[in-house]
């Protein structure tokens, strides 16, 4: 209730709004940083606008605009600078940005410590480094709004140039975009947002605010303006919650600040969907289970060829125990890949087609790295192992036909033949039936009716009744007439008796 209370204060709502308009603005940009993989040179600006501060303070006194101003052109000299060092001058990237915001930072520090020492004179290096949001004016306040307004507009009105400049500059170069020309109006950005920045968190945590909420939002998506938005929503959480903490503390704003982003940051690591540690392990532990399960399956149909399948001999086989190997058994007679009782152990036509899948995959894949990779027939099994669940059946059919359709793999076991589907007719099929209807017909007449009925081929249909010469059929939940001088011409694949 204390912290509610704080908050309908002036100088509390000023800072809100400032540490929020902050965010955004830091997060969205800061994406575009992190690509470019600039964040050095953001930090490089950070810093390096310093002087510009103090010579807008000699200029214009304690103005908003001076220090507006005189920031702006020290970054733009800084971000000219260090990328002509880059371009005309054998040396390293990062030397350079190095020794460019090291020199004017180290300026700026020389020249607050003298203008200090004056009488009547009142610039506090503190809160330049490290920012004062509770100090924040209605000034500051539309210096910030008019700042994040521009860098949000010049985002949405240039995203194309940003984002063919980011992921691909040399096409960009082909398609006439100037990825100098982008490059330096970025930096003018970056120079406008650190600047804002300054009274909120101050020149050397501003980074924090740039970087981390981009480098989050990066791992919960792969496109752009995803990434852009999650940043944004990212960047402003983190300065709200950061504010409250330090209110709530009673400790220093900027650095909650920063601190709240990077604890968002660490969340994101271990709970992303896409890349979180938790869902990454949890992902592995997925495929671990399928890999067993379908193992399991394998080893059925071997024990099975043998006349030796029962739940014993197949636990043996695997290494697995009793309990694990009943638990996959059980699994497997969901799918209707094997009939599991207590009594009896019988794999099924559906598991006997699959299993056979995977052994034709492996012995494909162990001739495969002995004819054309060169390795012995002592060192393929293990990789044959881990390849054959991932193989799919257009690469293994594309590894058959390179190696020209052998029959035995390297150890002398017979490579499984792919099984053919039979072609049918759709008036063959029977009621209560499914099939997939062919890509190839007979001819483009037949074709052509098809498309007209609205029957895709790939797709799969379902035999609801003969009557009065027609069938029903139901695809894709829609249900069609056909007639049967039509079905005796449309070829399909049997998908299930």
């Amino acid at each position: 209730m204390e912290i509610l209370e704080i908050l309908q204060y002036e100088w509390a709502i000023r800072a809100l709004i400032a540490s929020s308009m902050v965010g955004v603005m830091c997060g969205i940009l800061g994406v575009f940083i992190v690509l470019r993989n600039m964040s050095l040179i953001g930090d490089a600006l950070s810093h390096a606008i310093l002087p510009g501060v103090v010579f807008g303070f000699v200029v214009a006194g304690y103005s908003v605009m001076g220090f507006f101003t005189g920031a702006v052109i020290a970054g733009l000299i800084s971000a000219v600078g260090i990328t002509w060092i880059q371009q005309n001058v054998k040396t390293k990237n990062d030397a350079a940005i190095g020794i460019v915001f090291t020199a004017m930072f180290s300026i700026g520090v020389m020249a607050i410590s003298r203008i200090s020492r004056q009488d009547g004179v009142h610039l506090d290096l503190h809160d330049f480094l490290f920012g004062n949001v509770l100090g924040v004016s209605n000034e500051d306040l539309y210096l910030t709004g008019f700042v994040m307004v521009y860098v949000i507009a010049s985002v949405i009105v240039f995203y194309r140039y940003l984002f063919a400049t980011t992921f691909q500059s040399v096409i960009a170069e082909t398609m006439g975009i100037s990825v100098q020309t982008v490059h330096y109006y970025l930096m003018l950005l970056l120079s406008f947002a650190v600047v804002a920045a300054l009274k909120t968190v101050g020149v050397i945590l501003v980074v924090a605010m740039l970087i981390t909420p981009a480098s989050t939002a990066l791992l919960f998506s792969d496109r752009l303006q995803n990434v852009i938005i999650i940043a944004g929503f990212v960047g402003l959480f983190s300065a709200i919650l950061g504010l409250i903490l330090a209110i709530q503390l009673e400790t220093t704003p900027g650095p909650a600040m920063a601190v709240t982003a990077t604890l968002f940051y660490i969340i994101a690591v271990f709970f992303s969907p896409k890349r979180g540690l938790v869902f990454k392990k949890w992902h592995q532990f997925q495929a671990k289970r399928k890999i067993e399960l379908e193992d399991t399956l394998k080893q059925a149909l071997k024990l099975h060829e043998k006349n030796n399948l029962s739940l014993n001999t197949l636990s043996k086989r695997l290494g697995f125990s009793a309990k694990k190997t009943t638990a996959y058994l059980n699994k497997l007679h969901q799918k209707s890949l094997v009939n599991f009782t207590a009594k009896k152990l019988i794999i099924t036509g559906k598991g006997t087609e699959q299993a056979t899948k995977l052994v034709r995959a492996h012995r494909l894949w162990e001739t495969y790295l002995v004819e054309q990779v060169g390795l012995s027939s002592e060192q393929i099994h293990e990789d044959a192992e881990r390849f054959e669940h991932i193989l799919t059946d257009e690469l293994v059919d594309e590894v058959e036909q390179k190696l020209g359709y052998p029959e035995v793999d390297p150890h002398g076991s017979p490579i499984p033949k792919k099984q053919q589907k039979r072609a049918f007719k759709l008036s063959e099929i029977g009621k209560n039936q499914i099939a997939t209807i062919d890509e190839k017909q007979a001819d483009e007449h037949v074709s052509a009716a098809l498309w007209k009925l609205g029957l895709m081929p790939t797709s799969k249909i379902f035999i609801l009744s003969f009557k009065n010469g027609q069938m029903k059929i139901k695809q894709q939940g829609k249900v069609v007439d056909v007639s049967m001088n039509l079905a005796e011409k449309v070829c399909v694949t049997r998908y299930s008796e």
